[in-house]
C-alpha cells in the first residue's frame, strides 16, 4: 500500500471517529464549546502527529488516547489557573417539566450524576459503556493497566447507582 492510499483509509477513519470523539468530548467538559474545541486540538494534533502512528494501530483509540492526554493538560492547566465555574442550578425553573415527564427528569439526574464522578471514573465508564471500548483499549486510552479500569468502572457504576437513587442507570453491561 503506497502512503497516500494509507493516509486516505486513516483519514477516513479519522473522519468516522469523529462523532464519538465529540460525544466523550462532551461529556467529560458539560460544555459543547470547549467539546468542539478540544476535537478540533485532538484532530490537529492527530494530524499532525500522523507519521509517528504505528500502522497497526486503532486510529479510533489513538484518536481516544490524544484526546484524553488533551483533557488531562488542559485540567493541569485549569488547576494552575482556575476560572470561575457557573452555578449549576441556576435557572432550574426554566428546566422544569410538566409531570409524567419521567424520561428527560431522570436523564437530567443522570447526567448530574455523572458529573459528579470523579475524572478518573467518568473517563472510564464513558470510553467503556459509551464508547463501546474494551478494557485493553480503555487501558490503552488512559495508560493505566487493565485491572485499574476494571475497578475504576466497578467504582463508578456503584456511585452511580447511589446518586441515583439505587436506580440501575442505562448504561451497557460488560462481562
Amino acid at each position: 500500500m503506497t502512503p497516500p492510499e494509507m493516509d486516505q483509509g486513516v483519514l477516513g477513519r479519522i473522519e468516522a471517529s469523529l462523532p464519538a470523539l465529540r460525544r466523550y468530548a462532551i461529556a467529560l467538559l458539560r460544555n459543547r464549546d470547549d467539546a468542539d474545541d478540544l476535537v478540533h486540538d485532538c484532530v490537529v494534533r492527530a494530524l499532525d502527529k500522523l507519521h509517528t502512528r504505528r500502522d497497526d494501530a486503532d486510529v479510533r483509540a489513538w484518536l481516544f488516547t490524544i484526546m484524553h492526554n488533551l483533557f488531562v493538560s488542559q485540567l493541569r492547566r485549569k488547576r494552575v489557573r482556575p476560572v470561575a465555574e457557573p452555578l449549576e442550578e441556576r435557572h432550574e425553573d426554566a428546566h422544569a417539566a410538566e409531570a409524567g415527564q419521567d424520561g428527560p427528569l431522570r436523564w437530567r439526574d443522570l447526567m448530574r450524576a455523572l458529573a459528579q464522578l470523579p475524572e478518573e471514573q467518568r473517563s472510564v465508564l464513558l470510553l467503556v459503556s459509551v464508547e463501546d471500548l474494551s478494557y485493553a483499549e480503555t487501558a490503552t486510552v488512559l495508560d493505566v493497566p487493565i485491572g485499574t479500569v476494571m475497578s475504576r468502572l466497578s467504582r463508578a457504576r456503584e456511585r452511580l447507582r447511589q446518586l441515583t437513587d439505587g436506580e440501575r442507570p442505562p448504561l451497557r453491561r460488560v462481562k
